[in-house]
């Protein structure tokens, strides 16, 4: 996805115009049956115990996970997806920085530094270098770390970054606007606003390293996500030369130290920071001021696996529904105050592992369909959406014949809500699709309550989404039938500040499992209705993934 999604950045203007799509019609021999809980249940469970040790890629946890995904498919009947094989090989490298020194900045007023773990994290992309020593880099901070030419807005005009070091904030420039209009479509977080392309833009600019400002509220997570995330064994896609290309650092540093470190440079991060966010924004030198930091890398190049699972169409075959969801989490993570260093990821994302499944053998009881199922289970999204993004670029089922499909990532074990949240609503056709499905239950869509988190390009829709395939992505609501939204907004925090991205995402034999069952009901109408219509749903007029279907679709 990091060199990838490159070529389509100057065109990422979000819009949200309002469906006009005609209702499906569903065909009237279809059948139907319910996802199974007690099948959830069982593989919830089973895939975030702790014998599955955290399902990190390459591990003995994804040998298990595999060799359980595809035992479970197989005595469904379904079929093995890429040619005759379960699984799709996707070419990783394993990076683990060891000997890690604090990063340092000097020649300032002061000297800071930066411990790592609790104040900084630090790694790299580059796939074939065993000792990282960044020495004497001079510091420059570029604001958001922004070149978007179709907005007029480039923090990188007129500065030679070469062998420097910038520093960067995340989220967009405008993350605090109320409203959905701004330079970069107001509070809802635009691709510019990721980190990813932080790293990315950083590279392209030939910066030795790339420093991001962790601050809560923009970032969207405390410190807690980012050092569990960033510390221990990280993931990369393998490349030809190395990734050679990227910077020699990436990481993140406490707000409070980069306060720090511009007070030290005669500066005041406040300041600098609200000037960041005016267009016309000059990158400011921390004139005399270099950094230091250095690591070695352990390095094993391996294939981790999507598994890739067919259920066969009985009138048009050759044309697909796609399931998707990411059975991989972070193995051994940061330990708990309690010594537990598994992050068993049974949310997320063992509850769309499981769900794949438990949709499988419904529409299997339901008997088949016209079009092709696919269930897809991707590695690598914990890693940056290497799964998706390597199908994304070698599809088993080709995206012209893929009609559509849904995501799942982290289902709500919170319960019943009266909505659901649609990451992206209306973006693409399919909405008509989610409204039929949810006009049967009683329920509504809503639109994301904090569209500056990003979440549109959190998980692996994205990488299909810009490939011109329609994608679906909900997830389950905060106005919850117990306890209205305080109650859910409650879970919603409790999940993030306590459980997400750590060891104590474990499974709880006390969830309510009322919310899954219905959000697994609206998964299978739709991806029931879009196996038995003839209709090929389409992005609205003037979305950014438009032109790219209809090209693809014109030379299916």
């Amino acid at each position: 996805m990091r060199s990838s999604i490159a070529a389509i950045a100057a065109i990422l203007v979000l819009s949200a115009p309002a469906v006009a799509a005609a209702a499906p019609v569903r065909s009237t021999a279809a059948k139907s049956a319910e996802p199974s809980i007690e099948t959830m249940k069982r593989l919830v469970k089973e895939l975030s115990s702790d014998a599955y040790e955290g399902r990190a890629p390459g591990s003995a946890g994804e040998e298990k996970t595999l060799a359980l995904l595809s035992a479970e498919f197989a005595k469904l009947g379904l079929k093995p997806g890429n040619k005759g094989s379960w699984f799709q090989d996707v070419p990783l490298v394993e990076i683990t920085a060891k000997n890690v020194s604090a990063l340092s900045f000097t020649g300032g007023k002061s000297s800071v530094t930066a411990a790592y773990g609790p104040e900084m994290v630090v790694g790299t992309y580059r796939t074939t270098e065993k000792h990282i020593e960044l020495k004497d880099s001079p510091v420059v901070f570029v604001g958001y770390g922004i070149n978007a030419p179709e907005k007029g807005w480039n923090d990188y005009a007129g500065l030679d970054v070469r062998g420097k070091t910038v520093i960067i904030l995340v989220n967009d420039p405008d993350y605090e606007t109320q409203g959905l209009t701004g330079p970069f479509n107001g509070r809802a977080m635009t691709y510019y606003g990721r980190w990813t392309y932080k790293y990315e833009e950083a590279a392209r600019q030939g910066a030795a390293a790339a420093i991001i400002v962790h601050d809560t509220v923009p970032a969207a997570y405390g410190w807690n996500v980012v050092q569990s995330s960033w510390t221990g064994a990280q993931h990369v896609a393998d490349s030809a030369n190395g990734n050679a290309g990227q910077s020699q650092a990436i990481g993140w540093v406490q707000k409070d130290k980069a306060a720090a470190l511009f007070a030290s440079a005669g500066l005041n991060l406040d300041a600098q920071m609200a000037a960041a966010k005016k267009p016309g924004f000059k990158a400011v030198p921390l004139t005399g001021v270099t950094a230091n930091v250095s690591f070695d890398n352990d390095l094993r190049k391996h294939s981790s696996k999507n598994v890739v699972a067919l259920l066969p169409g009985k009138a048009r075959p050759d044309e697909y529904v796609l399931y998707s969801a990411h059975w991989d989490h972070l193995g051994h993570c940061q330990a708990a105050p309690d010594g537990d260093d598994i992050c068993n990821g049974a949310v997320d994302n063992a509850t769309g592992t499981a769900a794949l499944v438990a949709l499988a053998q419904a529409n299997v009881k339901a008997g088949p369909t016209d079009r092709s199922q696919v269930f897809l289970a991707v590695t690598g999204e914990e890693s940056g959406l290497l799964g998706s993004a390597y199908y994304g670029a070698n599809p088993v089922f080709p995206f012209a014949k893929t009609v559509g499909g849904v995501n799942m990532d982290a289902l709500s074990v919170a319960g019943l809500a009266k909505n659901v949240v649609v990451i992206g609503k209306g973006k693409s056709q399919l909405d008509a699709y989610l409204d039929r499905a949810l006009a049967a239950q009683g329920r509504v869509a809503t639109d994301e309550p904090t569209p500056e988190k990003g979440y549109y390009y959190r998980s692996d829709h994205f990488s299909f989404a810009k490939h011109g395939l329609p994608m679906l992505y909900f997830e389950g609501g905060e106005d919850l039938v117990k306890g209205g939204t305080a109650a859910g907004m409650a879970a919603a925090e409790d999940y993030t500040k306590n459980r997400y991205h750590g060891p104590k995402d474990e499974y709880d034999p006390n969830w309510d499992w009322t919310g899954v069952l219905a959000d697994l009901k609206l998964y299978y109408a739709v991806g029931r209705d879009l196996a038995t219509t003839s209709d090929w749903p389409n992005w609205v007029e003037g979305d950014e993934f438009r032109a790219i279907r209809d090209k693809d679709r014109a030379g299916k």
